[in-house]
C-alpha cells in the first residue's frame, strides 16, 4: 500500500502536461523520441490537448510560433534529445527575434548518462540558450512545475519570445510531490504607463508638432494594443506608418485619411518620405531588426519618442529624446487624455499629397492585367488575391520576393491576419504559419487561410503538407515559382551585375500536391489567374497553386531610394 505522501504525488511527465493545459494551451507540436516518449504518452490521455506530430522539427517551432503570435498563449513545441532539440534552433531564434511566445521541451539523456558520450547526448541548452529569451533544465523532480512555469511566464512577458525546458528522460518518469500551478499562475504580469511628468512632456510635443507620426512597429500590432491605437485615432486623427509585422493597426474607415503605408527593406516609400518630413516620430513597439533605423533614419536627426516595453537600443542613427517605458497600450491611452492637439495630416498639404498618391496607387493596383499568354504579373495577382478573400482571412506570407510584394501591397485592416516573419526573414515559415492559423480557430479549421511562399522557400517545409491534410487544415497556398532564390537574384545582379548559387527549378508542385493527398493546381498563365485562384480557394481542405510568376520588373523594389539632403 502507498503511503500517504506518495498517494499525492504525479508523474513528472504528468504534472508537465497539466502545466500546459494550466497555462491555456490547446494545441501542442512535435516529434516524439524515446527521450520524450513519456510526455508523448501522458498527453495522449488528456482529452483538451490536441497533439499535432509534424514532419520536421524546425516546422514544429514555426507552428509554436505562430499560436503564440494569432492567440497570446504561448504555443508549445516539443522534440526529443540530440538532433531534435537541436532542429529547433531556427524556429525558436525566428520566435525570440519577432516577439512570439514560445514554449520548448525538449528531452535529454538520464542524469547518470549526462557526463558520458552516450546515443544523442548533446548540450541542448548551451546550443538552444543564444536562441530564446531562457533556457532551464530540470535537474530533480521537485523543479519539474516551477521550471515549466517559469518558461511559460518567460515567453509571455514582454518583450515575448522562447523559452525552453530540457527535461532528462529519468526525471519525465519520476514523480513529484509539487504538482502543477493554477491557470492564474501562467498569467504574465501586467505592466502600467510611464510615469506622468513624461506622458504630459510627450503629450506636448505631439500637441506642438506640425507633422508628428506614429510608428509603430511588432509590439504593436497585439489585438490590445492596436485598440489603443485606434481608441486615439478617434480622439487624434494622427499620420501613421507601420513595419510590415505591425500590418492591420489601422481601420479601413480611416485608412484614407491617416495611413501613409508599410516600411522596410528598401527607402522609397510612401512611408519613408512621410518619416523624413516629420518633426516628431513616436515609435510604438519598433524593434530594430524589422527595419534597420540606419535605413529610415540615415543622419540620425529625426526627433524620436520611444514607446516600449524596455529600453531602447541607442545609437547614431536611433537616439530617442525621451523614452515611455511600460505597458505600449497605457502609455498609448495615457497619451490620447493627455494630448490637447494633433495636427491632422488630412489639413497638411504634403501629406494630402501622399494621400493622393496613394489612392491613385490603390486604384491603378486594382487594374492590373496580365497578358493572357505571359507569365502572372505579381501586381496582377495580389490585386487578384484581395477582392477574393475575406477581412478577416488570415494570410500567411513566406520570405522571399513574395514577401516584399504582399507586405508592401496586400492591404490588411485587422490586427495579426497579414503574418510574415520580418526580423530574421527566415524562409520556410509560410506553410506552417497556416497550418497554426487553422488549427487555432474556433472551431478548428472552420475557415479558409491563405498562405504564399516562392518556390525556394516552400521546399524548406513541403513536407508538412502532409500534417495539413493529416489535421484536415482548410488552406490554400500559392507558390510563385520562378525556378529560383529571386530575392537574393535581384539583389546580385544589382551589386555585381549578375547572379550566383540561385538556380532552382524541376519540381512540379501540382503533381507534388497531389502525392500529399492535396489539391494541386497549375497557373502557368495570366489568362488562368482568376479562373485558377477562385477554383483553389473554393476547395474545402488543402489546395496548393504553382503560379508562374514574372519577375522581369522585380528590381523596380529596390529602385528610387529616398536620400537625404547633406548639410
Amino acid at each position: 500500500m502507498a503511503s500517504k505522501g506518495e498517494q499525492h504525488q504525479q508523474q513528472v511527465a504528468e504534472i508537465l502536461v497539466n502545466s500546459i493545459y494550466n497555462a491555456g494551451v490547446k494545441v501542442v507540436f512535435g516529434i516524439p523520441g524515446a527521450k520524450v516518449d513519456a510526455v508523448f504518452d501522458r498527453l495522449k490521455d488528456h482529452a483538451e490537448i490536441k497533439l499535432v506530430v509534424c514532419r520536421h522539427e524546425q516546422n514544429a517551432a514555426f507552428m509554436a510560433a505562430a499560436t503564440g503570435r494569432i492567440t497570446g498563449i504561448p504555443g508549445v513545441c516539443i522534440a526529443t534529445s540530440g538532433p531534435g532539440a537541436g532542429n529547433l534552433t531556427t524556429g525558436l531564434v525566428t520566435a525570440t527575434t519577432e516577439g512570439d511566445p514560445v514554449v520548448a521541451i525538449v528531452g535529454s539523456v538520464p542524469r547518470l548518462m549526462s557526463t558520458k558520450h552516450t546515443h544523442q547526448s548533446m548540450p541542448a541548452l548551451a546550443i538552444l540558450s543564444p536562441a530564446a529569451k531562457q533556457a532551464t533544465g530540470v535537474e530533480v523532480e521537485d523543479q519539474a512545475a516551477e521550471v515549466v512555469l517559469s518558461a511559460f511566464r518567460a515567453a509571455n512577458t514582454s518583450p515575448k519570445g522562447a523559452a525552453v525546458v530540457s527535461l532528462p528522460m529519468d526525471i519525465a518518469a519520476s514523480k513529484s510531490k509539487i504538482i502543477a500551478f493554477p491557470p492564474q499562475a501562467f498569467k504574465a504580469p501586467l505592466y502600467g504607463p510611464a510615469p506622468s511628468h513624461a506622458i504630459a512632456e510627450v503629450a506636448s510635443m505631439i500637441s506642438s508638432a506640425k507633422l508628428p507620426v506614429l510608428f509603430l512597429g511588432q509590439r504593436a500590432s497585439s489585438a490590445i494594443v492596436v485598440s489603443a491605437v485606434r481608441a486615439f485615432l478617434q480622439k487624434h486623427p494622427i499620420a501613421i506608418v507601420e513595419t510590415f509585422q505591425a500590418a492591420g493597426a489601422v481601420p479601413e474607415d480611416q485608412a484614407a485619411q491617416v495611413f501613409f503605408g508599410r516600411v522596410g527593406l528598401f527607402r522609397n516609400q510612401t512611408g519613408d518620405r512621410l518619416l523624413q518630413k516629420a518633426d516628431l516620430v513616436l515609435t510604438l513597439g519598433y524593434d530594430p531588426s524589422e527595419y534597420d533605423a540606419s535605413a529610415w533614419n540615415p543622419e540620425g536627426k529625426i526627433k524620436l519618442v520611444h514607446v516600449d516595453y524596455t529600453a531602447c537600443d541607442y545609437g547614431a542613427y536611433y537616439n530617442p529624446v525621451t523614452e515611455l517605458l511600460g505597458s505600449v497600450r497605457e502609455n498609448i491611452l495615457a497619451l490620447s487624455d493627455a494630448v490637447t492637439h494633433v495636427a491632422n495630416p488630412a489639413s497638411n498639404e504634403f501629406c494630402r499629397g501622399l494621400s493622393r498618391e496613394l489612392v491613385a496607387w490603390r486604384e491603378e493596383l486594382k487594374t492590373q492585367q496580365t497578358p493572357s499568354s505571359a507569365r502572372v504579373q505579381p501586381l496582377h495577382f495580389i490585386s487578384a488575391l484581395q477582392s477574393r478573400v475575406g477581412p478577416d482571412t488570415t494570410v500567411c506570407v513566406d520570405v522571399g520576393t513574395v514577401y516584399i510584394y504582399m507586405m508592401r501591397y496586400f492591404l490588411s485592416y485587422q490586427p495579426r491576419s497579414l503574418l510574415c516573419s520580418n526580423g530574421q526573414q527566415t524562409l520556410g515559415v509560410g506553410l506552417p504559419w497556416a497550418i497554426a492559423a487553422s488549427l487555432s480557430q474556433e472551431p478548428p479549421c472552420s475557415k479558409k487561410v491563405v498562405s504564399l511562399s516562392g518556390d525556394g522557400g516552400f521546399m524548406f517545409s513541403v513536407q508538412e503538407l502532409s500534417t495539413a491534410v493529416q489535421q484536415g487544415c482548410n488552406i490554400t497556398h500559392f507558390i510563385w515559382n520562378d525556378g529560383g532564390f529571386n530575392m537574393v537574384e535581384f539583389q546580385e545582379e544589382m551589386k555585381y551585375g549578375r547572379s550566383s548559387g540561385i538556380e532552382l527549378g524541376g519540381v512540379d508542385f501540382a503533381k507534388l500536391a497531389e502525392a500529399f493527398g492535396a489539391k494541386g493546381f497549375a497557373m502557368r498563365a495570366g489568362g488562368e489567374l482568376e479562373e485558377v485562384m477562385e477554383q483553389a480557394l473554393a476547395h474545402e481542405g488543402v489546395s496548393l497553386v504553382d503560379v508562374r510568376i514574372d519577375y522581369s520588373r522585380v528590381k523596380e523594389l529596390a529602385g528610387n531610394l529616398i536620400k537625404d539632403s547633406v548639410g
